[in-house]
């Protein structure tokens, strides 16, 4: 079991320039590109996108937390989005291949033609990629690692009667357990969080926001699936406001090489506090870091 620390946290955090460095490979070895973790910061909707990965064929991008995929009717005020963003920065149309939450940071695949998109729409719904978020969550496990497995209503935004349940997974382990000098509750002294790894199986959407409110385990900063006192206390605590998810990795088959392609977002500096004591090892697969 992870021992439980006391992390120390400045009065506000910042980050640095979010200056990406663009990263590519040919295709036909295996792929695996990173960025340094100072460039991960939202930047300002003027400024590039932090690129992870670039080929003739996908952009990988690392997304600020905040920022919608494209723009939505949800979202009608709201004119920044990373399509819009991407596609003026490369100068070129790009494709979505899959979708991140508005709150949520990190790894978002693009295609640069219509039948590379094909070809990645066909791979996530054969489940032929690999994704594993970073996720702070309210409480503390009493497992080290575990699978939930609990059905998904399609379509989060409406009342789960009526409709068709789909099957859903999702494995996580835990990497950090902390304990926070902030009473959230009048009946502790104390709060307590945990960092957990997590990989869906499907993708059922918010489909790890939902199981981890499912296990009583929310993720903080969740205004859907959490709980508004504690996010906004913790926010104020940790001198920043988000939702803490964050894509960390996606694996996939390149789709014209079909070597492997892993593709790494790291953690901004807003994370630091939560890592320490976080083994190397906890890097790899949450079915293998306890």
């Amino acid at each position: 079991m992870t021992t439980p620390t006391s992390p120390a946290f400045p009065a506000a955090l910042s980050g640095a320039d979010p200056d990406g460095d663009a990263s590519s490979a040919a295709a036909g070895g295996k792929h695996d590109a990173r960025i340094d973790a100072d460039a991960r910061v939202a930047p300002a909707s003027a400024r590039p996108l932090p690129l992870l990965f670039l080929d003739d064929a996908l952009a990988i991008i690392d997304k600020p937390a905040g920022l919608l995929v494209h723009r939505t009717a949800l979202d009608a005020h709201e004119q920044d989005a990373a399509l819009q963003r991407l596609r003026d920065q490369l100068d070129r149309p790009v494709w979505p291949a899959h979708r991140l939450d508005r709150g949520t940071s990190g790894v978002l695949v693009f295609a640069l033609d219509s039948s590379v998109a094909s070809v990645l729409g066909v791979a996530l719904a054969e489940r032929r990629t690999r994704k594993r978020y970073l996720a702070l969550v309210r409480g503390w496990p009493a497992e080290d690692a575990g699978v939930i497995d609990h059905p998904l209503a399609r379509d989060p935004e409406l009342p789960s009667a009526g409709q068709p349940l789909l099957d859903a997974q999702t494995e996580w382990s835990c990497l950090n357990r902390l304990e926070l000098p902030l009473s959230t509750d009048p009946r502790f002294p104390t709060t307590r969080v945990a960092l957990l790894a997590c990989e869906p199986v499907q993708g059922r959407r918010h489909q790890i926001r939902r199981h981890l409110k499912h296990i009583a385990h929310p993720i903080v900063g969740d205004s859907n699936h959490g709980k508004g006192p504690l996010n906004r206390a913790l926010a104020a605590h940790f001198g920043h406001q988000r939702l803490w998810l964050h894509a960390q990795r996606m694996t996939l088959a390149h789709p014209l090489s079909g070597a492997e392609l892993s593709v790494e977002a790291p953690l901004g500096p807003e994370w630091a506090p939560f890592l320490a004591g976080v083994a190397a090892s906890a890097a790899g697969d949450p079915r293998e870091a306890t």
